[in-house]
Formats: C-alpha cells, sequence, structure tokens
C-alpha cells in the first residue's frame, strides 16, 4: 500500500468507506462508546491484534466507557490509504 497523503479534497471520498471516521487535522478519528470500561478493554484487545498485523498503530485513548482512535501515517505525515484501510478493519470489529 502506498504511503503518500491523500489530498485534503478526496480525503471526504476516501472515508465513504468508512464513515464513522472523521478527518481531524492531519489524522482521522472515530470514537467508540461502549456500556461497560471492560467492554472497550476487550476491544482494545482486539484491536491490538489487528494493528500489531499490519504494523500500523492509532492512538489509542480511554475515558470512562469510549475509546478514541486517531490514525495517521507519521512518516507521511497525515493520512495515506494505509490508514483508510484500517479503519476499515477497525470497523469490521466494532460494527
Amino acid at each position: 500500500m502506498s504511503e503518500e497523503l491523500i489530498p485534503a479534497d478526496e480525503l471526504d471520498d476516501a472515508l465513504k468507506r468508512c464513515p464513522e471516521w472523521e478527518a481531524e487535522g492531519d489524522s482521522i478519528t472515530r470514537t467508540i462508546e461502549f456500556e461497560e470500561y471492560m467492554e472497550g478493554i476487550d476491544f482494545v484487545n482486539d484491536l491490538a491484534e489487528i494493528v500489531d498485523e499490519a504494523q500500523h498503530f492509532p492512538e489509542i485513548d480511554i475515558r470512562d466507557c469510549k475509546v478514541t482512535l486517531r490514525l495517521k501515517t507519521e512518516d507521511a505525515g497525515g493520512v495515506t490509504e494505509i490508514d483508510v484501510e484500517l479503519a476499515s478493519r477497525i470497523d469490521n470489529i466494532v460494527d
């Protein structure tokens, strides 16, 4: 997969594949709310396998029953196809 930045004017189209995510600065984010704190922790554990396999790691913020994920490709300085693909894979374990 390419590590070329997705141009800002094309990012909305790219995010149609993962509509729960939104562009925020130089990254894409999604917040998932769980019924209970431990459900969020279980989700993060499941997520760890996917991101380890992809060798592409999101920022993960856990607060109460909410888990916020932020994806960007550091080497490219923003969002690439790698991020959108990983967002789509993450959606598959959430939804």
